[in-house]
Order: C-alpha cells, then structure tokens, then sequence
C-alpha cells in the first residue's frame, strides 16, 4: 500500500468516527439547536426570505406583468429619457421653413428611436381624436395621393405627416402599387393599431393632388390649427370638386399636342390638322370604351387605330405629306410618360414592389399601343402603302417652329392632365428650355439621343423641383408636362413600322432605342429632384440617411 493509502481511514473506522444520526455535514452541531417553540417551518429553498425580511402585505398580491413593464416605481413624468439619452443620440434639428416633404422624408428615414418628438399642441378636439379616425383620414389623403401618380416615398411622407400633426408619432406606414397601410403604436406594450386601403381607382387629376398638398402642408404647420372635422370636410370638397376643364377642351387638347408633335418630327401645316383629326378621333373611341368597361389596354389598342388608319390613308392617297409624323404625332398623345416617370422613381428610392407594379402597368399600355398601330400598319403594307422607315434619318431642323411647337405640346399636355391654371406657364417654359437643351445638344452638338434627352430631362427634373419648392407643392404638374417633347414617338413608330414589314431585327432596335430614351428620361427627371435636394437646408448633417449598399451587399 503506498503512503496515502495508509493515511486513509478504513471503511469501519470511517463509519464510527462521526454520529450515525447525523445524515448532513450541514446538520446543525449539539449545543446549537433552536429552541422547539421558536422553530422556523420547514425550508423548501435556499432563496427563501427569512424571517424579518417579508416583503409588505401590499407588493405580495400584485399581478403578473410583462418584462417590458415599467417598475412600480417608475414615473414617466419625473424620469429622465429612459430609452434615448440625450448624450448617446445625434439630436436632428429639422428647419420648419423647408416643405413637408423633405422634413418628413427624414423623419421616415431615421430610426423610430431616433425620431424627434413631436411638438406639444392639440390641434383637434379637447382630449385629442380617436386613433382610428386619425389612420383614417390619414389612409384616405394617401389614397387621393397614389391614384393621382405621386410616387410611393412621398405618399409616405404625407401619412406619416398627417399622423405626426395630430400627435401620433409612433406611426409606420407602408405604400405599394395598390394597398396603403399604416400602423401606430401608442407604447412598447400597447398593442399597435392597424389599418389598411386598397386603391381600386386611378384617374389623373393635378389640381386635386394640389389641394391634397396643400391640405398636408396645412396640417403640417404648426401654427395652423384644423380639427378632425375641418380635414374630413376639406377632403370630401376635393372628392366633389369638377375638374377645371370640359371634355371637348381636353379633346381639343388632345388634337392640338398630336399635331405639335408631328411638328416636331417634320410635318406641315397639312400633317398637323391631320394628325390633330387622327388623335381626336382616338380619343372619343377611348372615351367610349372606358363607358362601356372596357380594361385600359383596348382603351390605348382602340385609341392607337385612328392615327395608324389617317396616316396610312393618307398614303393611299398619295398626298404628298409625310405619314409617319401624322402617326408618330398621335402616339405621342398615348404614351404613358407619367406611370414611367413614376416607376422609375419608385425603383431609385427603394420602392421595388410599386415600381415593378408599375413599370410592368406601363409594359401592358405599350403593348397595347403597339397592337393598335401594328394593326393598321399591316393593313396599310398589304394594300400597297409605301411607308419609309428611312424617313426617320431626315427630320428637317427648324429651330424656332420646333421650341414654339414643344410649348405648345407641354401646355396641351398640362391641359390634359388637369393642371391649375397657375402651373401651365410654368410647366410651358419648362418644356420648352427642355427642347432647347436637346436640340442644342443633338442637333448642333451631335451627341447621341440618349445623352441629350437625359441632359433636357435633368434640367426639366431640376426645375421642376425649384418651382414646387417655391410654391410648397408636388412637383409632378411642373416635370410631367414638360418631358412630352422628349418622349419617344417617332423611335417607337419606325420601329413598329419596321417589324410590319418583316424588318424584325430593324424594328427591335428602333424599340430598343425607345426603351433607353424613355428610361432616360425618367431616369433624369429623377436625377435633376435629388440635386436639387442636395441644396436644400433640410436639417444636421445627417438629414437625408438612405441604405448603404456596396459591391452587392
């Protein structure tokens, strides 16, 4: 055995060496036992609460609560930030004298946590309205804003600008193509509230999204101060109000932007009243099948035959006339510029759901435009028409017909879009230093189409900007109206023209060549907004955070 082996008791000597009574080391030794008629019960855990140490009566019943409950002792009124300290966050000044729409797009995207409270202040009632009426009336404004093709990131804007005037500032809405949500919660344990609108009907009226803006913009001062019922009542007169113009005058207007375009492209006197019938012509036929219920597709498929059928008519006929700006004239009355410009705007803001939504809108319009003039071209080829595709290379340069026409194309097409008579001198000079531009860079300078258009549409987005900055309202009635002169008709016509006549390969690259100018000009627009956002005083350094994303992740 070795030496530690013998320093060890044996198994017998072990057993006698303590008491068997004792079963536990922690057994308390003779001598020191308590006295049996001061004995505590029985311990159960070694976490018990001795005696002496018994919480109060009061704290033994309270209720189960959650573990994001505040204490007992905790008093929101006399205690400090208690979620964001003052010296762990950047505090975000936003300057009251810039528009709402900047001020809210900050506030979208900051943090909720880092979000400045709103003001103090009741607007409303005595005792504040009732939430749900709130998301209501905010769900309704958001509604009016989607339906007259403002872009996602600035329907957001406005809700969340409207709950934040009447104090509920833990609000999160949410925008797509066709449904607008909003959420609000009044705690972190209060169960949040939400509610939801679907946008089943669109119509394009500017002088409505005026007034919607300037609704917004009211609640959104804190000086001003409407009720519930005042902005109910506001909205249902914007729901009521007529449009400012009679349909013959936007008739008339459709004639008369068909028969600038053709100018544009190289017509005379005779293809400007000939395009101008064309297009009117296709506008009552649209009307007519938007009264019967027909889906948008046919509207622009019927709304394309009469320019198609004038110019291939005219051929026929052998009038000396240039056929393809009769036709391209009157595409230009159908191209759906607005829903492109919008999509693409919702693409670059991050919008990818409404965006897809709506570019995939503008596919299914074009293919329906494609149809109707494909139907007549072809009708035309077989009966001998001879339709030049080569006539697009030799569009005549005349400087001085061509701005005046461009005017009048955007000034047309303010009229057809409901603008305020107010907007349609801007929006008018605007088209027109939007074809300067162009012609002075294609024409003069010889740079390529798709440059110069995305130069004209930069400037035409920039200005824009500036004149709704100024006049604290969207910027839609100055942009939309002014990119007309750059939209690719005649691209679009000689490319369909040419797959008519079997030229399959010819025809995908004159509408490839459409497709890039259109995403050119959208593209521009957009462009020209963020710069001149980059010289607005919005707030901190920090005022316009956006996602981060490079090399793909």
């Amino acid at each position: 055995m070795t030496e530690a082996e013998d320093r060890k008791p044996q198994s017998d000597e072990a057993r006698t060496a303590f008491d068997p009574e004792i079963t536990s080391e922690f057994a308390i030794p003779r001598g020191l036992d308590v006295p049996r008629g001061v004995a505590e019960p029985e311990t159960t855990s070694e976490f018990a609460v001795p005696d002496g140490l018994d919480p109060p009566q009061g704290a033994a019943h309270e209720a189960e609560g959650s573990a994001f409950s505040p204490p007992r002792t905790y008093d929101a009124r006399t205690a400090p930030a208690a979620f964001t300290p003052a010296e762990g966050i950047q505090v975000v000044s936003l300057t009251k004298d810039v528009p709402w729409q900047d001020r809210m797009r900050t506030m979208l995207r900051l943090p909720v946590t880092e979000r400045p409270a709103p003001e103090p202040g009741p607007k409303a009632e005595e005792g504040g309205p009732a939430v749900p009426r709130v998301l209501d009336l905010t769900l309704r404004i958001g509604e009016l804003l989607l339906a007259g093709g403002e872009g996602a990131e600035d329907v957001e804007a406005a809700m969340f600008a409207v709950c934040r005037s009447y104090g509920l500032d833990r609000c999160e809405p949410n925008v797509t193509f066709t449904l607008l949500s909003i959420s609000y919660q009044p705690s972190l344990v209060d169960d949040p509230v939400t509610a939801s609108r679907t946008v089943r009907r669109r119509g394009t009226d500017y002088t409505r999204l005026a007034a919607v803006f300037q609704l917004v913009d009211d609640l959104s001062d804190p000086e001003t101060h409407i009720s519930l019922e005042d902005a109910y009542r506001r909205l249902a007169e914007m729901r009521r109000n007529r449009h400012p113009y009679p349909t013959w005058v936007l008739t008339a207007a459709t004639g008369l932007l068909a028969g600038a375009a053709s100018v544009l492209v190289g017509g005379d006197v005779i293809v400007f009243f000939a395009a101008a019938l064309g297009a009117m012509l296709g506008d009552r036929l649209a009307w007519l099948s938007a009264a019967r219920g027909l889906p948008e597709f046919y509207q622009f498929t019927v709304a394309a035959m009469p320019p198609g059928a004038v110019g291939v008519a005219l051929t026929l006929a052998h009038v000396d006339v240039r056929a393809s700006a009769v036709i391209t004239g009157g595409l230009f009355a159908l191209l759906p510029g607005r829903a492109l410009v919008a999509g693409v705007q919702d693409g670059l803001t991050g919008f990818y759901i409404t965006a897809a939504a709506r570019l995939l809108e503008v596919m299914y319009l074009f293919v329906g435009i494609v149809v109707g003039v494909l139907v007549m071209l072809y009708f035309g080829v077989q009966l001998g028409a001879q339709l030049n595709p080569e006539a697009a290379l030799s569009i005549a340069e005349r400087p001085v017909v061509q701005i005046a026409a461009s005017m009048l194309l955007s000034l047309t097409f303010a009229v057809l879009l409901q603008q305020e008579r107010a907007t349609v001198l801007a929006v008018t000079l605007n088209g027109g230093v939007a074809w300067c531009v162009y012609g002075a860079m294609h024409f003069a300078g010889g740079l390529s189409p798709v440059a110069s258009t995305a130069v004209a549409a930069g400037l035409v987005g920039l200005f824009g900007q500036l004149l709704s900055r100024y006049r604290y309202a969207s910027a839609l009635p100055y942009t939309t109206a002014a990119i007309g002169p750059l939209l690719p008709g005649s691209a679009t016509y000689f490319g369909l023209l040419s797959i008519a006549q079997n030229d399959v390969n010819e025809g995908l690259g004159s509408l490839t060549q459409a497709a890039a100018l259109a995403m050119a000009i959208a593209i521009g627009v957009n462009l020209g907004s963020e710069i001149s956002r980059l010289f607005l005083r919005v707030g901190s350094a920090g005022r316009r955070k956006a996602a981060k994303r490079t090399r793909g992740f």
